[in-house]
């Protein structure tokens, strides 16, 4: 069937996609969501490597190539993830067959998550640092949630453009914000280009909130059908 690999939004684990996975996988996909360094439920940040948004797009790219899908695999990013899926499919745009963005960033050459965002974000990622070096998960966010390390939101990535190769691209739009998405600019510029296809969710930001089934209908269209001779 189809390879998804998945990747968690600031502060949040592997686990946020646990329901999605679990679908996808009785649907007989291999879906996986990427453990990122630093927020692993026992990760401490003050006893590892420095770690910046290149080391998450290495263990990104790691899954990926574990994968071993000769149709390409499936990246979706929420939020942070984003710019982690953008950074593997610039180095890997053949093992990649559709980038799906989930109310996320998408950056440009020499961009980072912290130049894309709000001043309301940077205050919240800049405003608590620490020994830890790493943003503080804000007081609503699930108890899994952990501190996010602060160097991948302020690294700026370097791309190619490879990664705009990737045959099909396709961006989440959560319409249900407290007050305006940060990520407006970037659902503009996406909408103006036609090589991407944009959904407006009226969901707040935690697109998973209410089920996995929007997220599950809009991967399905990704599913790879064998023909008879191949079954």
């Amino acid at each position: 069937m189809t390879t998804f690999v998945l990747v968690p939004g600031v502060c949040h684990g592997r686990w946020w996609y646990d329901p999605v996975i679990e679908r996808l996988a009785e649907q007989g996909h291999t879906a996986s969501a990427v453990s990122l360094s630093g927020l692993g439920a026992h990760d401490q940040l003050d006893r590892m490597r420095p770690i910046n948004l290149d080391v998450h797009i290495s263990e990104a790219t790691s899954s990926v190539i574990l994968s071993q899908d000769p149709g390409g695999a499936v990246l979706v990013g929420h939020d942070y993830g984003g710019s982690v899926i953008t950074g593997v499919a610039d180095r890997l745009p053949y093992y990649v067959r559709a980038l799906v963005y989930v109310d996320a960033f998408v950056p440009d050459d020499g961009d980072s998550c912290y130049s894309l965002t709000d001043d309301e974000q940077r205050e919240w990622w800049l405003g608590d640092a620490g020994a830890e070096d790493a943003v503080q998960p804000l007081p609503h966010f699930d108890p899994r949630a952990r501190p996010h390390p602060r160097a991948t939101l302020l690294q700026r990535i370097q791309l190619t453009g490879a990664w705009e190769t990737v045959p099909a691209k396709h961006y989440v739009a959560a319409t249900d914000w407290p007050r305006q998405s940060p990520f407006a600019p970037i659902v503009e510029r996406v909408r103006a280009d036609p090589a991407w296809t944009v959904h407006e969710w009226p969901t707040g930001h935690d697109v998973l909130a209410e089920g996995p089934e929007r997220l599950l209908e809009l991967l399905a269209q990704f599913e790879t059908v064998l023909e008879p001779e191949e079954w």
